[in-house]
């Protein structure tokens, strides 16, 4: 295993821009030009109601919230996702509005790649067994990838990953856990 990345991303619908707990995204002004509110180095956008109300106005359906059958799905994907790609998942946590994953990867693959292939196929799941959302996706678009540099990053990524407020499920490798030193 040659790199650690944790990924996080949203379910559709239930972090939007202008959201009171912050936000890093585009958005669109009203001619329609894009203004990154996510360069490194400054400071989340937060609590812009009329943009919170702009961005709500334009989903495709409504917020998705998972439930713990999903959670339970998704695990199961999740595992043979990084089964199939040849990574070791390290540690996951599906909450009701978002997903953390901790993962280990041969070589050094864009981070785009992980979250894309995990999201993609756990979508699959999902559709096949619960259908497909009226909006058509599960999840926002993008998400968030760390990489973690060592051992101490990935014992507290795992140890966030375990203390999560609210899991729908959470699985951590223990085996994993303890050559972290967590």
């Amino acid at each position: 295993m040659d790199r650690v990345w944790f990924l996080t991303w949203t379910t559709y619908g239930t972090w939007l821009p202008g959201d009171e707990r912050g936000h890093a995204s585009k958005v669109r002004t009203i001619d329609g030009a894009a203004v990154r509110h996510n360069a490194p180095g400054t400071d989340y956008d937060a609590k812009r109601r009329g943009l919170q109300l702009d961005a709500r106005a334009l989903l495709a359906g409504d917020s998705i919230l998972l439930r713990s059958e999903q959670a339970e799905r998704l695990i199961e994907q999740f595992h043979e996702t990084a089964q199939h790609r040849g990574w070791t998942l390290l540690a996951v946590a599906v909450m009701a509005n978002h997903v953390h994953i901790l993962v280990g990867v041969p070589g050094d693959p864009e981070p785009e790649t992980l979250l894309r292939d995990f999201k993609s196929y756990g979508s699959r799941r999902l559709n096949r067994l619960f259908g497909e959302p009226a909006s058509g996706t599960w999840w926002t678009a993008g998400g968030s990838t760390r990489k973690k540099e060592d051992r101490d990053a990935v014992s507290a990524a795992i140890e966030y990953v375990r203390g999560q407020k609210y899991p729908l499920v959470v699985w951590v490798n223990e085996k994993s856990s303890q050559s972290a030193g967590a």
